[in-house]
């Protein structure tokens, strides 16, 4: 059965994380108890407990509160293909997407051949990385064994690209974005061709939720950075993340705890 990357618990630590938040703190921000927050966090969900947090960690009170409701529509595109790849006891995301007779493809999944041995034809005209996690580049040396060139950021074996830089793919347009905070750098990857626009976004958003940062510095930048990427993009546009199911712009405006504060 379907899940959501991350729970409602684990929101709310990568927002107290990303304010430099204790509990404690917290709590008499939210006007809580601890032991409220405490039992918050250690699963035990309360809506008061969830819009009194998303207000005091400038989340979305209505987004926090139905999080535990939360599940994306599936994607329906053939064209689309998720790879659902082990890493440790967890799993991991790599796409391929095909237009007619070229392929390509996103992230390489952390086991050496996970990755290549799940591929289908036709077998991937490029391969782009999002960022250098060993979860998202445990693959790479096999696929650079076929033959399939690599680009991505600081990525060692692959092709340098750069925000703004734009490759072209048979009837594929695909746009690096600065998606960096998460990891730093880390692109994004915007893909035109198909019937809806889609995001590559790697580890920098999930389906209800983002990918926790090391600083509030950091995590304030992965904002920024996410409002300005998205920001331009039509409500249809496919989001494709580095673990979870994929999610459309529309549903995480919605949704997402994160999101919901950043403008249409």
């Amino acid at each position: 059965m379907e899940t959501l990357e991350d729970d409602f618990t684990y929101v709310t630590a990568k927002a107290l994380r990303g304010h430099a938040l204790s509990p404690s703190a917290a709590a008499n921000r939210a006007g809580l108890t601890l032991a409220e927050v405490q039992a918050f966090l250690a699963g035990e969900f309360s809506e008061k407990s969830a819009r009194q947090l998303a207000n005091a960690l400038g989340l979305q009170a209505d987004a926090l509160a139905d999080h535990p409701n939360y599940l994306p529509k599936p994607l329906e595109i053939s064209q689309i293909r998720r790879l659902n790849l082990p890493f440790d006891h967890e799993q991991v995301n790599a796409w391929q997407i095909t237009a007619g007779e070229i392929s390509i493809l996103f992230d390489t999944g952390f086991t050496p051949g996970s990755c290549a041995e799940n591929l289908r034809t036709p077998r991937p005209a490029h391969l782009f990385i999002t960022h250098a996690h060993r979860d998202h580049i445990g693959g790479l040396a096999s696929l650079l064994a076929m033959g399939i060139p690599a680009h991505g950021a600081n990525i060692p074996g692959a092709r340098p690209m750069i925000p703004g830089e734009t490759l072209t793919c048979g009837p594929l347009s695909i746009r690096a974005c600065d998606l960096s905070g998460h990891a730093t750098p880390a692109l994004g990857y915007h893909i035109t061709g198909l019937e809806k626009a889609v995001l590559v976004t790697g580890d920098a958003l999930f389906a209800g939720s983002i990918g926790s940062c090391a600083t509030p510095t950091l995590y304030r930048h992965a904002i920024e950075r996410l409002h300005e990427v998205l920001a331009p993009l039509p409500p249809t546009t496919i989001l494709l993340p580095g673990h979870g199911p994929a999610t459309t712009l529309a549903e995480e405006r919605h949704s997402n705890p994160f999101l919901c504060k950043i403008g249409t």
